[in-house]
């Protein structure tokens, strides 16, 4: 684990950084444009500096955060939420059946899931993919396996984007 906190140390994520607070954009103005106001959610791997958090509470929510390495409120993961995002984490995931299962357990009905990762495009482009060279990437997930985990969860899902992933479990699905 002390490995791989050394490589998220060399990330230099701030609010103060234009290109950054673009990037998570992609994924902070259309969820702010889904959610009811002042909803309650999760900023699952939220690393050092959460901004998309900060970023999400500038438009009215309310957002806790948990990460294993930065913010390991575990006590966060005993609730639901109304959203939770995940930005450039779930490639990092070692059991990814059981975080998916804990995220989407983590979110009411009718709740959403924001995820941002690069999307596998097919084997020839992989193995000139650039993001599968990071040591710490070690989950990686197509189109085709985002539409499989939104049937499984029984959700709705949009891709925007290329790596903007919005999944909304079914309102009408009793909570786990």
């Amino acid at each position: 684990m002390e490995a791989e906190k050394a490589i998220y140390d060399l990330h230099q994520n701030c609010a103060d950084d234009a290109g950054y607070l673009k990037f998570l954009s992609r994924l902070a103005l259309p969820m702010a444009g889904l959610l009811p106001p002042t909803s309650e959610g999760l900023d699952y791997g939220c690393g050092p500096g959460p901004v998309l958090a900060g970023m999400l509470e500038g438009y009215g929510h309310r957002v806790k955060l948990y990460d294993p390495i930065y913010a390991d409120h575990r006590q966060h993961l005993q609730q639901q939420y109304d959203f939770i995002v995940c930005t450039e984490v779930i490639e990092h995931f070692r059991e990814p059946g059981r975080e998916f299962a804990r995220l989407f357990g983590l979110i009411r009905p009718g709740g959403w899931l924001g995820v941002m990762t690069k999307l596998v495009i097919g084997p020839d482009a992989f193995s000139r993919w650039h993001y599968k060279n990071d040591p710490t990437h070690i989950a990686f997930f197509s189109r085709p396996t985002m539409l499989w985990l939104a049937e499984r969860y029984d959700c709705a899902i949009e891709f925007i984007g290329n790596d903007v992933i919005i999944l909304q479990r079914n309102p009408h699905r009793r909570s786990n």
